[in-house]
């Protein structure tokens, strides 16, 4: 399902990112993304274990593991859809209807190729080319 989740990390690695030095807390984050710090944590949990950002225990704040430009979108984007499908599929259509009988291939089809396409085009973009745009 299409949500923040996306923008939301990208938000995050990107104040890391031009924050090298210092250990961002997610009540700072949360005041720039404008969210409760609970979803910066939830968020940056999820970037931990994808290996993206480190932190330790009893300290607070989140650093890079990798330098931005190592940092695809696509790495952000598995990190925090681990396992989802972006697109879902009705589970329950008519099987005596025509339509109904046949929508889930279909679309099944369609949406893999379209997933694949939006896949390809984050694979080709780092966090330094988001941070370019960012502070230009």
């Amino acid at each position: 399902m299409i949500n923040s989740r996306l923008s939301v990390a990208i938000h995050i690695l990107s104040l890391l990112a031009s924050h090298p030095r210092d250990r961002l807390t997610s009540e700072y984050i949360a005041g720039s993304v404008q969210t409760n710090p609970v979803v910066i944590r939830r968020l940056t949990g999820m970037l931990r274990k994808a290996g993206i950002v480190t932190s330790s225990p009893g300290t607070a704040g989140a650093v890079l593991t990798k330098a931005p430009v190592e940092i695809t979108l696509l790495d952000v984007y598995d990190a925090v859809f681990a396992g989802e499908d972006l697109f879902s599929i009705h589970n329950t259509p008519n099987p005596d209807c025509q339509v109904g009988r046949n929508i889930q291939d279909t679309l099944d089809t369609h949406f893999e190729r379209a997933e694949q396409a939006m896949k390809d085009e984050l694979a080709r973009q780092t966090l330094a080319d988001t941070m370019e745009h960012l502070f230009a």
